[in-house]
């Protein structure tokens, strides 16, 4: 557009147009063109400005992903921790089962696994104030006069959910 201009431009100024009507027709095409060659301008400047301003928005979406994933990175890092303590606390904790299962008289053991594996991983619970811990439900007092009767090295059993039930002495018999 710019060299079409400059070359009607040229046209005019050498003089080479002989009718009035054709230096008429192409003063007014320089004119369309400098006026079209504005409004092209005009669309190129607000065409940078949105192309800044989409830059900046990169920019700063761009600082916040690395935000995000420097936290995703510290959460990570963390649970990766995490998971090690556990698998550490997992690894004793099963060496204690361990050593514990050996001295369990293995009828009683047996028992206990088939429980916990009926249960969903806990076989025996806890007998705290006359109520079973892992049905929390009371017992009742002809059960209760049951297990007072039994002896220390009797297993008994919650007549609810069939768990082992430890006596301790908060027990409440």
């Amino acid at each position: 557009m710019r060299q079409r201009a400059a070359r009607d431009q040229k046209r005019l100024d050498s003089g080479a147009v002989s009718s009035p009507k054709d230096l008429e027709n192409l003063q007014r095409e320089i004119a369309s063109l400098a006026k079209r060659q504005g409004d092209l301008e005009d669309v190129v400047l607000e065409v940078m400005e949105r192309r800044e301003s989409a830059q900046e928005r990169v920019a700063e979406l761009t600082e916040r992903v690395g935000s995000v994933q420097g936290r995703i990175d510290d959460a990570t890092a963390r649970r990766d921790a995490a998971l090690e303590q556990i698998d550490g606390e997992t690894a004793s904790v099963t060496k204690e089962r361990e050593v514990v299962a050996a001295s369990v008289p293995a009828a009683l053991l047996s028992l206990y696994d088939k429980l916990r594996e009926q249960q969903g991983g806990i076989g025996a619970a806890k007998l705290y104030a006359r109520t079973c811990q892992g049905c929390r439900q009371e017992l009742a007092i002809t059960e209760l006069n049951e297990i007072r009767a039994a002896a220390p090295d009797t297993v008994v059993r919650c007549e609810n959910c069939r768990r082992i039930l430890v006596r301790t002495a908060e027990s409440g018999l």
